[in-house]
């Protein structure tokens, strides 16, 4: 009889010793899944299938429950990377309305990705946005922390031409 094959980890200590770190802060080990799920996406830039076995097995819950929190978010990614910075053109209807389809268009043409993908190098992940909840500036794009707000073709070239 073969032995099982080792698993190798996905998480490190550090991730580990976070996501323990809100347990005490929390009514209940599950309600821990999403600041565990922020915690690896922060990390490795998406959240593979061995981290939410091994965030299962912290919280003492099963794999198919932390599935279900990351597949009900938009946020996370799951199958590869996003990008080194993560930009969300805003949808909503002022942004609609501004012509933010048409810049995400342009600037998906202009990186050859479509809305949701990775350039090639890794650095953008290009996706849509709900909403921003910047309608006083729309159009308005949020990359990693920063708003850009009244987004226009030139200050669009201009965000990727500064990557």
């Amino acid at each position: 009889m073969n032995p099982a094959p080792v698993r190798k980890r996905v998480l490190t200590d550090e991730m580990v010793a976070k996501i323990k770190a809100y347990i005490p802060r929390y009514p209940s080990k599950q309600a821990v899944t999403l600041p565990a799920l922020h915690v690896v996406n922060e990390a490795l830039r998406h959240v593979p299938l061995g981290a939410i076995v091994e965030i299962a097995e912290i919280l003492e819950l099963s794999p198919a429950q932390v599935q279900d929190t990351l597949s009900f978010y938009g946020f996370f990614k799951q199958d590869k990377p996003h990008g080194e910075v993560r930009a969300w053109v805003c949808r909503s209807v002022s942004c609609y309305l501004m012509g933010a389809d048409a810049l995400l268009n342009r600037m998906c043409d202009r990186l050859h990705i479509h809305p949701g993908d990775t350039t090639s190098d890794g650095k953008l992940t290009l996706e849509y946005a709900e909403c921003l909840g910047a309608c006083e500036h729309a159009p308005c794009m949020l990359a990693g922390e920063t708003l850009h707000t009244s987004l226009t073709p030139e200050k669009a070239d201009a965000f990727l031409d500064n990557l």
